[in-house]
């Protein structure tokens, strides 16, 4: 039998191919990327400072060419981050190719047969199941590199266009929908959207239903506002503690977007009002068969986004492990204020006001995906669990299954009550976790015996409903995520639709 047949990408080639060389060419385009944007913060200050100390006919000549060049400098980022992200991708789903490919090998190596250099199977007559397992999964990623190979020489292709002149626009409205929204950027070539990028990207950095990649680059261009208006928030007097902590919480976030290891991030959303609100991927959502949105708890803001991240990161991680057939993405959803305190988190309203948000952002994955439509699934943790609770009790929230981690209750006592097939609906809470002991209500105990927590039943209880999953002894209310648990395992096959 041949794998290879269907693929112009041959077992030979892939065995040779080294996604890391990949990965480094694309960190070159980042880095390139990060150059340009040194250069337009120099430019920054000059106007200004020309308008105070010059006027005039050639005083206007020179503020227009230094808009020019440093719309050029800011072009030129652009198409660096596009570069980068296309490459990343690439990388990464070769990865995933290697991986498959390197598993039909040992598989062959265990069973006695032969792969040779076309790709061919050999083996005696008494292996013909091992025979088609080895074929499967190289016919696979032989596949999954064509399909990779494809859609990279697509996007780089896309890039050579020439840029166009300004396209005069007026943008869709704030209150429109997702689906129209993407409606109105479809109707612009590639280099229009880049210029439209360039040119106005606060209109396209928050803009639910503008695919991700063009949002991360639209908030990326916006990173050096943001710290310049911290810089105005301290002149007008603003509290020294909160800008500390939104500093710090910037600076993390930037070097994770500039980080040369994991899987590619992309900055989705960003705010600094309250302590800071920011929305990544790790991966792109578009592009991935599944796609996790993980929403924090009490606490979350900007400065403790580096740990929230990590723990999406490693579900991403992992069900790239277990399924590398498929691509995975994480979300860090973090577009809700969050409670600060104990005292906050004893009432709903924030978990109220930030569900329909949540529902809209799921609405917006939807839209933006290229191809089928993604294997979605939403996971709130702690308080965050209450805010996945109220957005799937409203009804017509986007996604395929729902998971609450270490809940303090979700907002309703039954499965049946969120208006979610209870079949995918999944809690898990260790059993050294606080939150079970720290949130029961002053209710305490049902008829039936189990315990009511502050926001309703139990959803790891069996009265619930809902299909509870493994998580190992000490996880406490932050362990859920340590590497070689059973949550871990259990989070990252509920992310590929799998039964843990």
């Amino acid at each position: 039998m041949n794998a290879a047949d269907a693929s112009a990408v041959t077992y030979a080639k892939l065995r040779g191919t080294d996604p890391d060389r990949w990965l480094s060419t694309a960190l070159a385009w980042r880095r390139w990327a990060a150059l340009a944007g040194a250069l337009c913060a120099e430019f920054g200050p000059l106007p200004a400072r020309l308008r105070d100390s010059w006027s005039g006919p050639a005083a206007e000549a020179a503020l227009a060419g230094l808009g020019a060049l440093r719309r050029r400098a800011a072009f030129f980022r652009v198409v660096c981050w596009r570069v980068d992200q296309a490459l990343s991708e690439f990388a990464a789903a070769l990865g995933r190719a290697r991986a498959l490919l390197d598993r039909a090998c040992a598989a062959a190596r265990r069973s006695g047969l032969v792969i040779d250099d076309s790709g061919t199977v050999h083996g005696h007559p008494g292996t013909p199941e091992a025979i088609r397992s080895v074929t499967g999964d190289l016919t696979t990623a032989l596949a999954l590199a064509a399909e990779a190979d494809s859609a990279a020489s697509t996007r780089l292709s896309a890039l050579a266009e020439i840029p166009p002149a300004p396209v005069p626009a007026s943008f869709p409205p704030c209150t429109a929908e997702p689906a129209e929204v993407r409606r109105w950027w479809e109707q612009w070539s590639p280099a229009e959207r880049t210029w439209l990028l360039v040119t106005s990207p606060a209109a396209f950095a928050g803009a639910d239903g503008i695919p991700i990649a063009d949002r991360d680059v639209a908030n990326r261009l916006l990173l050096d506002d943001a710290r310049l208006e911290l810089d105005r928030m301290r002149a007008a007097g603003v509290d020294r503690g909160r800008l500390r902590d939104l500093r710090a919480g910037l600076d993390r976030l930037t070097a994770r977007l500039e980080e040369e290891g994991g899987p590619r991030a992309y900055l989705i959303g960003l705010g600094l009002d309250g302590e800071g609100r920011a929305v990544v991927a790790l991966g792109d959502p578009d592009r991935s068969a599944h796609v996790l949105t993980h929403v924090p708890g009490m606490t979350s803001d900007l400065k403790s986004l580096g740990g929230e991240l990590s723990r999406a990161e490693r579900v991403a991680v992992r069900a790239g492990e277990l399924g590398p057939a498929q691509s995975a993405s994480a979300v860090l959803w973090l577009d809700y204020d969050a409670p600060d305190f104990v005292h906050a988190a004893a009432s709903d309203r924030q978990a109220r006001a930030g569900a329909p948000e949540l529902t809209r952002f799921q609405e917006a994955l939807r839209v933006t995906h290229e191809g089928g439509p993604a294997h979605q699934t939403v996971l709130g943790h702690s308080y965050g669990s209450l805010v996945v609770g109220r957005a799937a009790a409203a009804g017509d929230l986007p996604a395929d299954s729902v998971v609450f981690v270490g809940s303090p209750g979700v907002g309703v006592d039954s499965a049946a009550e969120l208006r979610f097939p209870a079949d995918r609906v999944w809690s898990t809470t260790s059993l050294t976790d606080p939150i079970q002991y720290a949130a029961v209500s002053p209710k305490d105990v049902l008829p039936d015996g189990q315990r009511h927590l502050w926001f309703g039943r139990d959803p790891s209880e069996p009265g619930f409903g809902a299909r509870v999953f493994p998580s190992q002894f000490d996880a406490g209310h932050l362990g859920y995520w340590d590497r070689g648990g059973p949550a871990l395992d259990a989070l990252a096959r509920i992310t590929l639709g799998e039964t843990p």
